[in-house]
């Protein structure tokens, strides 16, 4: 459906129009292909449209991953505009129908979208009042926007907005300088408001693109080859083709088949015989060995450019005490419960996929170059999909059910299977890290030098204040296909870094917080870290024998965050067993509290995994754990007691909560582990098998 088809069926109403900050344009081409109609980014017709009967849809180009966001953008709408929840229809991530959005990545969701839909909202609340205050021949100040309405004060008076409207149409550009609801004056944004459509996935009713089916579609199936760097030799796809329904698509290296059903497709798939070459690949004892060699001198601009001030041999002299270590850090999966699935079909030389992607419009991209067909031609769906970690921002099942639709002429539906996620999709990227530090008896930090090879530069730079600095990202070339996490490397960086600072704190006889706190300026970071520590009663009481007491904080993405760890440890076996955390949040302004306490939950019990056992087993370009039954994924029985604190900072705006609570449960279970043993262990994960080796060793 095209843009102008679409507004037809939502009837006449009123649109208004934003200019974009900078900050949201991201790149975005001056016009913006939608089908039949080309929209200015200055002037964007449909960021918000209201109907003959009130129902008002907003359009985003940002998705849902399982964030809520859908929730949290639609509470700021009902906000401005001074209607519930219940009466907004959020349209998201359709490339026909929204405008140009880069992606749902880096946390700006509620940063970048939020703030722009909050202000295109309270125009259109101001542009009502104009309206009414026209019909009712009354002034503007007698009238009130509330509950949908627009009501005469005096009189008692009120238009629905719809009435108001009046099958008008109008677009109106914002200037940034539009006056939102102040945040103590909420009364829907800061509130625990229900997840919109959450009912739908309680009962089934939502569906996925693995769910979705179109009349006379087929499903389709990809040959892989049997290792990364493969390359396809000979194939002999004559048993395939002889079974019934079964089209064989080759074209170079890929080859694919569709069926009637995905057991067919399974079938014929095992009976093509393929002949593939081989190259030597480096396997997982040897790779940080291999990531080290292939590195670079170190990145000089860009986002992860590194940091060089001071002087560090001068720094490391003044030191009382000096600390060099080498921290490695595994390959992991994302692991999301939903594998990549794309439904694709071609109609008059378009091509529409339904997939799901953290961007919508890179896949439509992707889409366009590999057809050679303007994007125009080509519409991306995104429904709600189960969760991408960062793990999403391809489209791999896109284009290859899109390839396979063209060549047969009929929908087709691919679904990648478990061990197609864990092979074929991104990693965390594996990285060495190198840190020398230097530190007076008093505490003082006099040098911090931080080298990061391969996992990437994200988190790196230290928030303590050290006067002689080097913090370098060194890219490398890695053998496995790489990209970003959740948190994006500064899940490694932050645990090296809150590691290093925990032993320095030891090697001059300091308490962990004290430390910190003693080389910390940033009072938003001294916050979280305070809280945490008081709601754990940090300082306050001992741990039992065998249990030890960690803490880290860290920043990322605008948000802040420290978690207070006790373990216990098993003699015997080595056991490692997190007892409770207490992780202390702040993100400014909180929009939905319930919703930041699962997010928050989420990236706990998700950091618990890269921190004690997740890493991915590679042997030669091979992946030998792609299953949940080989891949060590936190259980039930792996959760600890969990205590948020959540710090509400109503005089700043808000920002995004995705990223960065991950970051500090992996480094304080650590300095928990070292607490109770006196391992100081520099490798994640920590202890895929129990610490029974590093005991006896000890």
């Amino acid at each position: 459906m095209s843009r102008r088809k679409f507004f037809k069926w939502l009837g006449s109403g009123l649109a208004v129009a934003l200019v974009l900050p900078d900050t949201l344009v991201q790149a975005a081409p001056t016009t913006i292909n939608l089908a039949t109609t080309k929209v200015p980014v200055e002037q964007i017709g449909a960021w918000l449209h209201i109907g003959q009967d009130s129902t008002v849809t907003v359009f985003t180009g940002k998705v849902e991953v399982g964030q809520n966001i859908r929730t949290s953008l639609a509470q700021v709408v009902a906000e401005e505009l001074r209607v519930t929840v219940a009466s907004i229809k959020m349209i998201m991530g359709d490339t026909d129908l929204v405008p140009y959005d880069a992606g749902t990545f880096g946390s700006r969701s509620t940063p970048a979208m939020g703030s722009q839909l909050r202000k295109a909202a309270a125009a259109a609340r101001e542009t009502l009042l104009d309206m009414a205050a026209q019909e009712l021949k009354v002034d503007k100040s007698s009238l009130k926007a509330a509950d949908g309405r627009v009501m005469h004060v005096a009189s008692r008076k009120s238009l629905r907005y719809g009435e108001v409207v009046k099958g008008k149409q109008m677009l109106q550009t914002i200037s940034e300088e539009i006056t939102a609801t102040p945040v103590n004056q909420w009364k829907i944004a800061g509130t625990s408001v229900p997840k919109v459509n959450g009912r739908d996935f309680l009962t089934g009713k939502h569906k996925y693109v693995s769910d979705l089916k179109l009349p006379g579609m087929v499903y389709g199936k990809i040959l892989r080859p049997p290792a990364y760097g493969a390359t396809l030799e000979t194939v002999d796809a004559s048993a395939a083709k002889a079974i019934t329904g079964v089209t064989v698509v080759h074209e170079g290296d890929f080859v694919g088949v569709t069926a009637p059903d995905v057991a067919t497709a399974n079938k014929a798939i095992a009976a093509i015989k393929a002949q593939w070459k081989t190259t030597p690949q480096p396997s997982r004892p040897e790779i940080f060995t291999y990531l080290k060699s292939k590195a670079t001198a170190g990145q000089e601009s860009g986002r992860d450019a590194g940091i060089n001030k001071g002087n560090i041999q001068q720094g490391l002299a003044t030191a009382d005490k000096t600390m060099k270590e080498t921290y490695q850090v595994d390959y992991i999966a994302h692991a999301p419960m939903e594998p990549r699935a794309a439904l694709a079909y071609w109609e008059n030389g378009n091509l529409t996929v339904y997939t799901g992607t953290q961007r919508p419009f890179g896949v439509q991209s992707d889409l366009a170059e590999e057809f050679k067909i303007p994007e125009e031609k080509v519409r991306v769906i995104m429904p709600d999909t189960g969760s991408a970690y960062g793990g999403k921002h391809s489209g791999e099942a896109a284009l290859e059910a899109a390839r396979l639709a063209k060549a047969i002429g009929k929908p087709v539906k691919l679904t990648w299977t478990r061990p197609e996620e864990f092979t074929w999709a991104y990693f965390r990227p594996a990285g060495v890290i190198e840190v020398s530090s230097g530190v007076k008896n008093d505490g003082t930090l006099t040098t911090w030098e931080f080298h990061n090879y391969n996992s990437g530069g994200s988190g790196m730079h230290t928030p303590y204040e050290v006067q002689n600095q080097q913090i370098q990202y060194h890219p490398s070339d890695s053998p496995l296909k790489q990209g970003s996490y959740r948190g994006l490397a500064a899940t490694a960086n932050i645990f090296v870094l809150e590691s290093q600072m925990n032993d320095l704190a030891q090697l001059v006889n300091q308490d962990p917080l004290a430390f910190r706190l003693q080389n910390l300026k940033d009072p938003r970071l001294r916050a979280v870290l305070e809280a945490a520590a008081k709601a754990f009663n940090w300082g306050r009481i001992k741990p039992a024998p065998g249990h030890g007491f960690g803490i880290a904080g860290g920043t990322e993405k605008g948000g802040f965050t420290a978690t207070c760890a006790e373990v216990a440890i098993d003699q015997t076996s080595g056991q490692v067993k997190v007892i409770r955390t207490v992780t202390a949040f702040e993100c400014g302004a909180v929009i939905n509290p319930e919703h930041l306490d699962n997010q928050i939950m989420g990236a706990i019990v998700q950091g618990l995994g890269g921190a004690l056992f997740e890493a991915m087993e590679f042997e030669n370009g091979k992946i030998l754990n792609p299953t949940f039954a080989q891949y060590r994924v936190p259980r039930f029985k792996d959760i600890p007691t969990i205590q948020i604190i959540q710090l509400n900072r109503t005089d700043l705006p808000s920002v995004g909560a995705g990223e960065a609570p991950i970051v500090a449960i992996a480094p304080a279970i650590r300095n928990a582990i070292a607490d109770a043993t006196g391992l100081k262990l520099k490798t994640l994960p920590l202890a895929p098998q129990g610490l029974s080796a590093y005991l006896k060793k000890s």
